[in-house]
């Protein structure tokens, strides 16, 4: 079976795809994945079909800072020569990210059935949540449940906005205005970090999280019987700005190791007591005591997975609802603002107090709540 994986540029998201098609060739099927030329050598390196995205690149009229506009109307855009490329390979099945819209587009233009991956929680709205990216928990009795319903009342305009671009989009490419949506959506997260919800789709399959390391490089964490804290600086756009400026200046009495994806995405020079460069996460993290980062998905469920507990810095789009969610479980501490200090005074709060590093070892063990398999998905949704 051939099956096509499409993701965009961003690590959060072109990573569990990596992650997905090596599941996918371990199970005797054959995965090619269509991402940013960025990735190329560090996919055709772990084995697996590289294929550039078509019309990544912005057009003039292009507004990145619309989200609606960025996930519908680009993404229509994108999914004719996208929708080309796949013709040529003839798929059985197509796997979209959740932001690079384009798959799933193309996928229906051809006819293709398609999954929808979701490298986090799930993020459709609920009749039972309030609106995600509040951070808010479900409101509790009468008053909780009055606000719940007040707060999705006010973003249902948004919600709106957004099929009605959807629409729009479906049609400028000759798709009918009704969007059917995806055969299965594999939520790729930890089960400690989803919510309850009285509406949960029945398309919708929690599979745990799709982890893959860009680097085979091992970083070495300076020499010291200290406490050793992982600081990794969020990726993505959006996400807080200064995290290795305010560790160097603000934490004492612990060793740092602070990954980066390339040798020149820090001109930070580090003191004698850190180390920093690309190095594999999962290494460092089974020496880590804390892990400092800034609330992106993949290094939030790569330290929970591994029982570390963290200091979450986040930044916008879903980092405040992720950083909530981890805090309300346990192991988390949220600074906000950034400042040297608060960072100092937040990673020796979860190093004094042991409940928080319990709270991570929980959330790994919620994975034994993790019964379905994120190939299986796949092959069935082809086969349907």
């Amino acid at each position: 079976m051939r099956i096509v994986l499409v993701a965009g540029p961003d690590p959060g998201h072109a990573f569990p795809a990596v992650a997905l098609c090596l599941r996918l060739q371990a199970a005797g099927e054959q995965a090619v994945l269509f991402t940013s030329p960025r990735w190329r050598e560090a996919v055709e390196a772990a084995g697996v079909q590289w294929e550039r995205l078509p019309a990544l690149a912005p057009r003039p009229e292009d507004d990145d800072s619309d989200q609606g506009q960025r996930l519908h109307a680009r993404a229509a855009y994108m999914a004719t020569p996208l929708a080309a490329e796949l013709r040529r390979m003839r798929p059985d099945l197509v796997v979209s990210d959740v932001l690079t819209v384009a798959g799933g587009l193309a996928a229906e233009k051809l006819g293709v059935p398609w999954v929808e991956l979701s490298p986090h929680p799930l993020y459709l709205p609920s009749v039972g949540l309030p609106p995600i990216g509040s951070g808010l928990a479900p409101g509790a009795g009468l008053r909780g449940g009055v606000r719940d319903h007040l707060l999705r009342a006010m973003s249902r305009r948004s919600f709106h906005q957004g099929v009605e671009q959807r629409r729009r989009a479906r049609l400028s490419i000759g798709l009918p205005e009704h969007d059917p949506g995806p055969t299965a959506r594999l939520i790729a997260t930890l089960p400690a970090l989803e919510v309850p919800r009285p509406d949960w789709p029945l398309n919708c399959h929690v599979v745990g999280p799709l982890l893959w390391d860009p680097t085979t490089a091992e970083l070495a964490p300076p020499a010291g019987v200290q406490p050793l804290v992982l600081v990794s600086p969020s990726t993505a756009l959006g996400g807080t700005l200064g995290m290795l400026e305010a560790a160097f200046a603000g934490l004492r009495g612990v060793r740092v190791v602070a990954t980066v994806l390339g040798p020149t995405e820090s001109t930070t020079v580090a003191p004698e007591w850190a180390a920093v460069g690309p190095g594999r996460q999962d290494l460092l993290l089974e020496q880590a005591a804390v892990a400092v980062i800034g609330g992106g998905h993949g290094m939030l469920a790569k330290s929970l997975v591994a029982g570390v507990p963290v200091v979450l810095v986040p930044g916008g789009g879903d980092q405040w609802e992720l950083a909530n969610r981890a805090t309300r479980q346990g192991s988390a501490v949220i600074v906000r603002p950034l400042t040297p200090r608060a960072l100092d005074d937040a990673v020796h709060r979860v190093l004094a107090d042991p409940s928080f590093a319990r709270a991570a070892r929980r959330a790994a063990d919620s994975m034994d709540a993790v019964h379905a398999d994120a190939v299986t998905v796949c092959q069935e949704a082809a086969a349907r």
